[in-house]
């Protein structure tokens, strides 16, 4: 397969992870970050440690400005956004003209269902591929370096889903799966992007804002005698707010995503991370998108109420 030319825009855990191993693969990848992560990768390169092995990379890094002033988006065959779901207005403004100039696709791998969105406010639906980063934990460790764990999966669609007929995004999206998976990425593509972005929510909702309030780990969460029951209570008004999105979870898609969480490996999710770091948290887009849902469903959400606002007292 041809290499591809894709901008990783955001070299954190889960973008510096994913640029690492398609790098790795061949394509060429060029990234962007800020501050003192920015001066580390382009002075040092990037470095992941993953599972006990070290990828290193010495790849293109610029800043936005930079990105905007060298190069057009039409130089890449995809743009990936792995940024946190906090900054995804501020940037998508920020890059607004220079995007609408090309025709690249652009691919979000990020928290929360409210990224895609934007993204098509700014290029159209037709150019956005919606996409999950599952199973994996990641965060910067130092300036460029970056911790990984977990299968480290994506998954990813045409947003909102994939139109029957002649669909421009399918041929493409094959040879992103191809690609990533050849890459040792576990990739595999949906019709339905929208209903697996709200299975991810519930698992994010479920454990992200109380693993910053109570410093636990998922496993420590899920596996407590009263944590457990208040994960499960924050996945179920999840399940119940993605009514409001025409994606209708079922009690078997809380079940299974509960089950999941739980079995998985003892993760510091990255809201505690964030947390201990002193950063924004994600909370807008995971509990706050949950909180707004059932709010015009007239429903009740107690359990992720009362964490959310607990939270928010501690910023």
């Amino acid at each position: 397969m041809a290499a591809l030319k894709i901008l990783m825009i955001g070299a954190g855990g889960i973008g510096g992870y994913y640029a690492a191993r398609l790098a790795e693969a061949g394509h060429q990848v060029v990234l962007t970050a800020r501050g003192s992560h920015l001066q580390a990768l382009k002075a040092d390169g990037l470095t992941v440690d993953y599972e006990g092995r070290v990828l290193w990379h010495a790849l293109p890094a610029c800043d936005h400005q930079t990105l905007l002033r060298d190069y057009h988006p039409n130089d890449f065959d995809l743009v990936a956004i792995a940024l946190k779901s906090t900054a995804t207005g501020a940037v998508m403004t920020e890059l607004c003209d220079w995007l609408r100039s090309g025709s690249v696709p652009v691919l979000s791998l990020q928290n929360g269902v409210d990224n895609e969105p934007l993204i098509a406010e700014v290029v159209g639906e037709a150019r956005v591929l919606g996409g999950l980063a599952v199973r994996i934990g990641g965060h910067i460790t130092e300036p460029g370096k970056v911790f990984a764990e977990g299968v480290a999966q994506i998954v990813m669609g045409a947003w909102p889903a994939q139109q029957p007929k002649d669909d421009p995004r399918a041929d493409f999206l094959k040879v992103l799966e191809v690609a990533f998976n050849e890459a040792g990425i576990p990739t595999t593509m949906t019709e339905n992007i929208r209903y697996e972005l709200w299975r991810k929510l519930v698992i994010n909702n479920g454990v992200n804002p109380l693993s910053a309030l109570t410093h636990l780990d998922t496993r420590s969460l899920t596996h407590h005698p009263e944590f457990g029951k208040v994960v499960y209570g924050m996945m179920a008004e999840t399940v119940k707010a993605s009514e409001a999105d025409g994606v209708n979870l079922t009690q078997q898609d809380l079940d299974d995503m509960f089950e999941l969480i739980s079995n998985f490996n003892a993760i510091k999710t990255s809201m505690l991370v964030d947390k201990e770091k002193g950063r924004p948290l994600e909370l807008d887009s995971i509990a706050g998108a949950v909180l707004r849902r059932c709010e015009q469903l007239g429903v009740d959400a107690p359990y992720t109420f009362t964490v959310n606002a607990l939270l928010r007292q501690q910023q």
